[in-house]
């Protein structure tokens, strides 16, 4: 029995169904639960896989709004600005970047006077030299993940 390219498909399993237990994914696979058992085990272990959780539709729970906030920051508190960004709840997802700003931001707000107010208190820090928010009209794709290929 070869395990070429066994991870991947189980990746992509998991990505299909996060929720799949062993013995379906072994059957799928056409291997023993032992081995999805073990090779989900080290997937974690390597960091590839790290963790499982519900995809969450925040439109329906009341945060109507999406904003993109770029921000140019004065070079050595650069970790500092993101590290705040980061620890921020609503902050989707956090970037350093190349180009006209240093950080790129989404955040998910209840209405735009959330947003405002949480972005006004944002841009106190001295270190933030200028910003530019952006608010998305419609969500082509989002939070989406992509299978891996498999030879």
């Amino acid at each position: 029995m070869t395990y070429e390219n066994l991870d991947r498909k189980l990746v992509n399993a998991l990505l299909g169904d996060g929720r799949a237990s062993l013995r379906s994914l072994a059957d799928d696979m056409d291997v023993s639960v032992t081995t999805v058992s073990n090779h989900l085990s080290t997937l974690e272990d390597e960091g590839i896989i790290q963790g499982y959780t519900p995809k969450v539709d925040y439109d329906k729970l009341g945060y109507d709004v999406t904003a993109i906030v770029q921000l140019k920051v004065e070079g050595s508190a650069l970790p500092d600005v993101t590290e705040t960004l980061r620890q921020h709840d609503q902050m989707m997802s956090v970037y350093e970047v190349t180009g006209d700003y240093d950080v790129i931001a989404v955040g998910k707000f209840l209405d735009t006077d959330d947003m405002n107010s949480q972005i006004k208190g944002l841009l106190t820090d001295p270190e933030i030299n200028e910003s530019n928010t952006s608010v998305v009209l419609n969500a082509a794709k989002e939070h989406e993940q992509f299978d891996l290929d498999v030879e």
